[in-house]
C-alpha cells in the first residue's frame, strides 16, 4: 500500500469511526457543535481571509480566469454568510431518526421507515471556498462524518476554513474526525478517496463538468451526480415585458460565474421586436456578450453569430446565447434538447403556459416568474447546501439535510415467526 493510499485509508477509516459517534448524539449537541461553529468563522475572519488572500495572489500566477477567482473570493460579507448558513442549519429540525412512515400489518408486526445518516460522505469540490463550511454544518447536522478535497486553488482558504470548524467541534465534544480534509493536493489522493468501498458511503463532487465526469468515470463508490447549470429564461409571447427585463436581468448579471446563472435566453417571436433591442442594450451597458441566432442579430446586430456549441454552453462569465422561438413547444423542445437539467424559468401570464412548461420541462427546479438563481439551499430554506442534484435518483435539486439521509425499516414485533 502506498503512503498515500494509507493516509486517505486512515482518514476514512477515522471518519467511520467518528460517524458512529456522531449518529449517538443528540440535536442539542448537534445545535451547540453548529452554533460555535459559526461564532468561531467569525472570530477567525483575520486568518481565513489572510489565507484567501494567498490563494488569489497565487491564482493570479497561474492565470486563472476571472470567473475562477470570483468564485475562490472570500470577503467580511461572504465570511459572515457562511456563519448565517450554518446557524440557520443549526435552527433546522433534525432529520436523524425522524419517521418518514408507519404501519401495523395484520400479524401484528409495527413496521417503521426511519431516516438515518448515510454514514460517510466525500465531497471533491473546486474554487468555492465556501463549500467547505456548508458541506461541514449540513453533514454534522444530519450525523454524517464528511471528508473534503477541495481544489488546489483554495488550498490554503479551505485548510484554514477547516481548522476553525474542527477546533469548534472538538469543544463541543464531539469528534475532530467528523470533518476532515485531505491534506494535499495531489490528484491521485482524490482517486484513492473514491475508491473506498466499505469506508466511505458516497461522493458528491461539486465543480464544473470536466471535474463532475471524472468523478463519474473513477468513482467505484457511489455519486450524487451534481450538474453543471446551463440554465434558460424563456420570455413568452404574453410575458410582462417589464417584468421579464428584471427577472432575465438578473439571473445573467447578478453573478455570472454560478451554476444557477442564466445561460441562454428564449424569446417568443410575437414579443421578440419590442423586447430584445431595449433589453440588449441594457445588457450591453453591463458588459454582456450576446452570442444570438439569426433572428436575434436582425434585432440586434451586434450580436456575434451563436454556433451550435453555444447552446450547450455553460460560459460562467458575462456571455449570454439568446435564441427567437415561434412558440411554447419550440422553447420547450430547446430547453429539453440542451438543457443541462438544472434551472429553467417561464415569464408568463397564462397559468396554460406556465403548467405545460412546469410539467414538460425536464429539470430540478422549473420557475414561473422568477429567476434561476434562486435555485440554492439558502434561499430555499435549508440554511446551506450540498450541490445541486440534477439526477433522479435518491435525490434533486438544491441537498440539504433530509438528501444526506437514506431510511431503515425498524420492525417490532412480539414472537412473531414466518410460516
Amino acid at each position: 500500500m502506498s503512503s498515500l493510499l494509507q493516509q486517505i485509508t486512515e482518514q476514512a477509516t477515522a471518519a467511520r469511526r467518528a460517524a458512529m459517534t456522531l449518529v449517538q448524539a443528540s440535536a442539542a449537541v448537534k445545535n451547540q457543535a453548529l452554533l460555535a461553529m459559526a461564532d468561531a468563522l467569525l472570530a477567525d475572519s483575520a486568518q481565513i481571509l489572510e489565507a484567501n488572500g494567498e490563494d488569489i495572489r497565487r491564482a493570479r500566477e497561474r492565470g486563472l480566469s476571472e470567473a475562477m477567482i470570483e468564485r475562490l473570493t472570500l470577503n467580511e460579507k461572504r465570511v459572515l454568510a457562511m456563519a448565517e448558513g450554518i446557524r440557520q442549519v443549526a435552527s433546522l429540525p433534525d432529520p436523524v431518526g425522524e419517521v418518514v412512515e408507519g404501519w401495523k400489518r395484520p400479524n401484528g408486526l409495527e413496521i417503521l421507515k426511519v431516516r438515518v445518516p448515510l454514514g460517510v460522505i466525500a465531497i471533491i469540490y473546486e474554487s468555492r471556498p465556501n463549500v467547505t463550511a456548508d458541506a461541514a454544518a449540513l453533514c454534522l447536522k444530519s450525523g454524517n462524518a464528511v471528508i473534503l478535497r477541495g481544489g488546489s486553488e483554495a488550498f490554503q482558504s479551505n485548510q484554514a476554513i477547516t481548522a476553525t470548524l474542527v477546533q469548534a467541534i472538538v469543544g463541543a465534544a464531539l469528534p475532530a474526525e467528523c470533518v476532515q480534509m485531505v491534506q494535499t493536493t495531489d490528484r491521485e489522493a482524490a482517486t484513492h478517496l473514491m475508491r473506498l468501498n466499505g469506508l466511505v458511503d458516497c461522493i458528491i463532487p461539486r465543480g464544473g463538468a470536466g471535474l463532475i465526469q471524472t468523478v463519474m468515470q473513477t468513482a467505484t463508490v457511489p455519486v450524487i451526480e451534481t450538474g453543471v447549470g446551463n440554465c434558460h429564461t424563456y420570455v413568452h409571447e404574453d410575458a410582462d415585458l417589464q417584468m421579464a427585463s428584471e427577472v432575465a436581468f438578473n439571473a445573467k448579471v447578478q453573478r455570472c460565474s454560478v451554476c444557477n446563472a442564466m445561460e441562454t435566453l428564449l424569446v417568443h417571436s410575437a414579443v421578440a421586436e419590442r423586447f430584445l433591442p431595449p433589453f440588449a442594450e441594457r445588457l450591453k451597458a453591463a458588459g454582456v456578450e450576446i452570442r444570438g441566432c439569426e433572428r436575434t442579430r436582425q434585432l440586434v446586430p451586434w450580436a456575434v453569430p451563436a454556433t451550435e456549441d453555444d447552446w450547450y454552453t455553460e460560459y460562467l462569465a458575462l456571455i449570454l446565447a439568446v435564441k427567437v422561438v415561434d412558440s411554447l413547444d419550440e422553447a420547450i423542445a430547446h430547453i429539453n434538447h440542451y438543457g443541462s437539467r438544472h434551472s429553467e424559468a417561464i415569464i408568463t401570464r397564462s397559468l396554460d403556459a406556465a403548467r405545460r412548461f412546469t410539467r414538460e420541462v425536464d429539470a430540478a427546479c422549473v420557475y414561473v416568474n422568477a429567476s434561476t438563481r434562486f435555485t440554492d439551499g439558502f434561499e430555499f430554506g435549508f440554511g446551506a447546501e450540498i450541490g445541486i442534484s440534477t439526477q433522479k435518483l435518491h435525490a434533486r435539486g438544491p441537498m440539504g439535510l433530509r438528501e444526506l439521509t437514506t431510511t431503515k425499516y425498524v420492525v417490532y414485533g412480539d414472537g412473531q415467526v414466518r410460516t
